[in-house]
């Protein structure tokens, strides 16, 4: 049985005249859990959508569990939890009934397990989910998700209405749910310290594809910024393969590459003379140097 979870192999999205997504591939192993990153507007729940079959997608294939995503069968989607940024819950209900309700579609509902979540959450059994504030109503749609201990679990934007508070409970929660490496995540966020904090995968969707998904280490090694200073005028355009971001201004240099250990820095030395600084990135500005976004111009600083 093959271990990959969620496959899509040229897959393209397109509503009326525009394309949301083109040519997109994409793979998840089971026991990744991975993030995946885009600014507003990048297609990231379209993504999402078209993968669990609630989109069909216009060209291309995709698959999870080995079965095309549009004709999942019963036993595949009971496997599956997801929470979307729209989910609807029944008001008239309370916290508990509504999960004994949901609980009753699904041959491996764990009861005990939802209320633990609920006492951990500090949602009350007896509120009806009506009066729920837009925080709580997102902590029930996600301990909905994980009532079934689904083998995929899928989160668009999970966190967007917690406080910072809740959002590190739900973190941990979910990283106690993944331990055993039984359980895939695939979610999206716009919160990059949330994503450091438990992916052990990253993908950026940039331009309607998939620009990066690789482990988050190997991500941090790759990609990084090189301050230099040589001792005359650099040329207006060094040629290093990788390179992400220039700046050039008279001596001193501002690079951003994405193959930092196929870089020959003895290279640099030698051909202008100059002294390198090798920065480390954080994930938000490694987003910004790979997705191309205005980032305010650096090279002043290092004058």
């Amino acid at each position: 049985m093959s271990n990959v979870i969620i496959q899509t192999e040229n897959l393209c999205k397109q509503f009326q005249k525009k394309r949301v997504l083109s040519d997109l591939d994409f793979q998840v192993r089971a026991g990744e859990v991975v993030g995946l990153l885009g600014s507003n507007g990048s297609g990231k729940t379209t993504l999402l959508k078209c993968i669990l079959g609630l989109l069909k997608t216009t060209s291309g294939s995709s698959s999870v569990f080995d079965q095309d995503s549009w004709d999942l069968d019963a036993s595949a989607k009971a496997r599956i939890g997801y929470v979307s940024q729209d989910f609807a819950l029944l008001p008239w209900m309370t916290v508990l009934g509504l999960t004994e309700y949901t609980g009753a579609f699904y041959d491996r509902w764990d009861q005990e397990f939802v209320n633990l979540l609920i006492n951990e959450w500090k949602l009350d059994q007896k509120q009806r989910v009506g009066t729920l504030s837009a925080g709580q109503r997102q902590k029930l749609a996600v301990i909905v998700a994980l009532g079934h201990r689904p083998d995929l679990l899928v989160l668009d934007e999970p966190v967007a209405s917690l406080d910072p508070a809740a959002r590190r409970q739900f973190l941990q929660s979910l990283i106690e749910f993944t331990e055993n490496e039984a359980h895939t995540i695939l979610f999206s966020t716009h919160i990059t310290s949330d994503l450091e904090r438990i992916a052990s995968h990253v993908a950026f969707l940039v331009d309607g594809n998939i620009r990066f998904n690789s482990e988050l280490d190997s991500l941090k090694n790759q990609v990084k910024r090189i301050r230099i200073t040589a001792a005359e005028n650099l040329p207006p355009s060094l040629g290093l393969p990788g390179t992400l971001r220039e700046q050039i201004d008279g001596n001193h240099g501002l690079l951003a590459v994405n193959d930092f250990e196929a870089l020959n820095l003895e290279f640099l030395s030698r051909e202008f003379q100059a002294t390198a600084t090798v920065e480390d990135l954080n994930l938000e500005e490694i987003f910004l140097e790979v997705s191309g976004a205005p980032i305010q111009p650096e090279v002043e600083a290092v004058s």
